[in-house]
C-alpha cells in the first residue's frame, strides 16, 4: 500500500466531509516517485471547538508512524464544515519549494 493510501485510510477515521491528500513530492528536490511531501486538506466536525494547534496535534498523533518514517513534510489545512463553507471551498495553495537552499 502506498504512503498516500495509508494516510487516506488513517484520516478516514475522522469521518471527513471533504478530504484531499496530495503527494507534492514532485515539487521538491527528491528522487522521482517519492512519497515524502504531502498536503492534506481535511474538513471534519471532529475539529469543532479545537484551536488549530490541537487539530494539528490530532493529525500528528494519527500519522505518527508515517511521520517517523517516509513522510518528511506534511502541510495541513484543517477545517470544520462551517469554516470550509465560509472559505468558499477554496483550495489552499502550497508555496514553491526553495530547494533546500537558504536565502
Amino acid at each position: 500500500m502506498s504512503v498516500q493510501a495509508r494516510i487516506e485510510d488513517t484520516l478516514k477515521t475522522l469521518e471527513p466531509v471533504h478530504m484531499t491528500v496530495e503527494n507534492e513530492s514532485h515539487m521538491h528536490n527528491v528522487p522521482a516517485n517519492s512519497e515524502t511531501h504531502f498536503k492534506v486538506t481535511l474538513v471534519s466536525e471532529r475539529f469543532a471547538g479545537l484551536m488549530p494547534v490541537k487539530r494539528h496535534q490530532m493529525i500528528y498523533a494519527l500519522l505518527a508512524d508515517e511521520l517517523a518514517g517516509p513522510v518528511h513534510a506534511l502541510a495541513l489545512h484543517l477545517y470544520t464544515d462551517e469554516e470550509w463553507q465560509s472559505r468558499g471551498e477554496a483550495r489552499p495553495e502550497s508555496p514553491n519549494c526553495r530547494g533546500g537552499g537558504r536565502s
